[in-house]
């Protein structure tokens, strides 16, 4: 037992090195007592040599602590994702103004790890238990970020709506979970699969409600109709580079896990037909696609914009779960990678346009665009990306999926390829509203140029920059994405 543990934590040393991290992050904050750069500093020294350990999992196939967790190339993946958003956030954090005038110090250094811990847990669970200790973990420091401007109401509002939500999907969820292990009689999804595979479906009403039940919790965690109402409101009260995090690593950590147990637990034909999973999918793609558009067209403010964009791709990456095969999961991962660098981009210019309008208001970026070009072309980049024109990442990302859907014959999912299609065309409108502001809209007044800064300048061409590359040369994602989606063993 002993050798196992020992076997098992020195295959858990990316996890750890972050847990020691936090610990001293925690040390370090009580230590200066005051807003420090050393504090995320010393985190990002933590997510660099978590980053090494990682890399160095590449290849790797076991499962650790019992088999709770596991170690492979989809979950290093994940694990990268995480990292590479984490790093952007934490320097978000570092130029947002909202962010400095908080009350407090340095606690959001600790939550963002804590939370990018819960991700790296969620991406490895292969367990029902893990599966949902790791999202509560991931939800309860977002529930903590999400309010963290105190004095601001609109975040203390935010972090209850979540809450709320939260605890309602989290119980739902649960109880799914109960009903599959009373009928499977365990928590493993290796062993749920080879149970449903040599027994007879003798109750499929069981099933059908604990699927059901199951999404409803993930589905809470991608922002996916119908459990999308906190989204809006939390996203326009949490602080951007929050807003951000829970847009990109919460998202794609509810992915991962919801990926894994899916595609694992009822990888069969026949498991599909009789729980009606790949049914519910598509209504659940199906609704978050033209929800997140349709209300997305009637914002006014850019975070609540973006926020029904959110719900949008969510629905457009549940398309490539619909489709059951290895090409649809390659989407998926392929899309994930691409959501990476274009929202993120997104939220960031939104950061630098409210740290000097001190608003996100459309209305007031009138003319924008002409007092910073540099600031209106990015975003004009990341809203082109979003939308899935040719030329950016965005496109390569739903030219996969939509082909995906176009290439399956079982059953036919043509047409679900052209719902998706007209969804694109409906958000291009609202993102092309946009950049109307900025460089249509003529201001009221005159207004001075805005000055952003070196380093700013460079944090958005690091996001832009491979929004543009991977659209012109996407081979190094497309390598990636095979080779993380390998362990599923898809046809």
């Amino acid at each position: 037992m002993q050798n196992l543990i020992l076997y098992s934590l020195s295959n858990f040393i990316p996890e750890t090195i972050l847990v020691v991290t936090i610990i001293v992050c925690i040390i370090a904050d009580l230590i200066i007592r005051k807003k420090s750069f050393a504090v995320t500093f010393v985190a990002i020294v933590g997510l660099v040599l978590s980053f090494v350990f990682v890399v160095k999992q590449w290849g790797l196939s076991m499962s650790i602590f019992s088999g709770m967790l596991a170690i492979d190339n989809y979950a290093v993946f994940f694990k990268l994702l995480f990292i590479i958003s984490t790093l952007f956030i934490l320097l978000f954090v570092e130029t947002s103004k909202e962010m400095k005038t908080a009350s407090h110090k340095n606690e959001h250094v600790y939550l963002i790890l804590s939370l990018t811990t819960g991700a790296y847990l969620m991406a490895s669970s292969v367990n029902l238990i893990m599966m949902y200790i790791s999202l509560e973990m991931v939800s309860l420091t977002s529930y903590i970020l999400a309010g963290y401007l105190k004095k601001d109401k609109r975040s203390t509002e935010a972090a209850i709506k979540y809450i709320i939500y939260g605890a309602a999907s989290s119980g739902i969820m649960l109880y799914g979970m109960t009903l599959i292990y009373g009928y499977t009689a365990t928590m493993n999804i290796n062993e749920i699969f080879l149970y449903l595979s040599k027994n007879p479906i003798t109750d499929t009403p069981v099933l059908l409600a604990s699927v059901i039940m199951i999404s409803a919790g993930f589905g809470y965690k991608i922002s996916s109709v119908p459990f999308h109402f906190w989204t809006p409101d939390v996203y326009e009260g949490a602080p951007i580079p929050i807003t951000a995090f829970l847009a990109v690593t919460s998202s794609a950590a509810g992915f991962s896990v919801l990926v894994r147990f899916f595609l694992v637990g009822f990888a069969n034909t026949e498991i599909i037909t009789a729980v009606k999973w790949q049914e519910v999918i598509i209504v659940f793609s199906i609704a978050s696609m033209i929800i997140g558009n349709f209300v997305a067209v009637w914002q006014t403010s850019l975070k609540r914009l973006l926020a029904y964009s959110s719900i949008a791709q969510s629905g457009y990456i549940l398309l490539g779960l619909a489709v059951v095969n290895s090409a649809g999961l390659f989407a998926v991962i392929l899309y994930l990678s691409a959501y990476l660098f274009m929202n993120l981009g997104a939220f960031y210019v939104t950061i630098l346009i409210h740290n000097k309008l001190g608003t996100d208001n459309m209305d007031e970026m009138d003319g924008l665009g002409y007092r910073s070009p540099f600031i209106g072309v990015t975003m004009a980049v990341f809203m082109f990306s979003l939308a899935g024109i040719p030329a950016t990442v965005g496109f390569i990302g739903k030219f996969y999926i939509f082909s995906a859907l176009i290439n399956t014959n079982s059953p036919n999912l043509t047409w679900l390829a052209v719902v998706g299609l007209l969804n694109s065309v409906v958000s291009l409108f609202f993102y092309v509203k946009v950049l109307k502001h900025m460089f249509l809209n003529k201001p009221e007044k005159p207004l001075p140029e805005l000055d952003y800064g070196y380093a700013n300048i460079l944090i958005t061409l690091l996001l832009a920059v491979p929004t543009i590359l991977f659209g012109l040369y996407f081979t190094p994602l497309l390598r990636l994405a095979e080779n993380s989606i390998k362990i599923f063993g898809l046809n």
